[in-house]
């Protein structure tokens, strides 16, 4: 992958080059690959995320293509886990937060619902797949974080149920 040669580092521009082209066939905006104590991360910057066809919505201008970005870093402190949220349900996934089934209808989790173990929650969708996410235990929602359409990164806290 990268290796130290004369005190800098030297980047694998063949790896570098097929996981740039992995990001163009499977449509990611961001790949890493580790190896021991180093990685390689290659990035494209993502075009304002639009809802999926499968909500009916009007369809997202076409993204500008950028050229990807290679970084090659040791690894780093990852930032420790939002703790001001502690009973919220997390996203098990990156993907887009939808809070209802379709354009229009009523949302799943409305602030003062009670809900039940299993009940949904809302979906995120990721790679045109719609993933439910369910309330853990019984409770009452105290809180929604995101809103419709937004992206959420893994592990972000979404709605807290208490």
């Amino acid at each position: 992958m990268a290796e130290k040669e004369n005190g800098a580092m030297k980047v694998d521009v063949d790896l570098v080059r097929q996981l740039a082209e992995l990001l163009d066939t499977t449509q990611l905006t961001e790949i890493e690959v580790e190896d021991g104590d180093r990685r390689i991360r290659v990035a494209r910057k993502a075009a304002a995320a639009a809802a999926p066809a499968v909500y009916h919505a009007p369809p997202p201008p076409a993204p500008a293509a950028s050229a990807p970005t290679a970084v090659a870093s040791l690894p780093s402190e990852q930032p420790a886990a939002e703790t001001s949220h502690a009973n919220a349900v997390r996203s098990p996934m990156v993907g887009t937060a939808y809070l209802s089934a379709e354009p229009g209808a009523a949302p799943f989790a409305i602030v003062g619902k009670q809900v039940q173990a299993g009940d949904t929650l809302l979906i995120v969708e990721a790679m045109k797949v719609m993933n439910p996410i369910t309330a853990p235990s019984a409770g009452t929602v105290k809180a929604v974080l995101i809103e419709n359409g937004q992206p959420v990164e893994f592990d972000q806290p979404l709605v807290v149920v208490e």
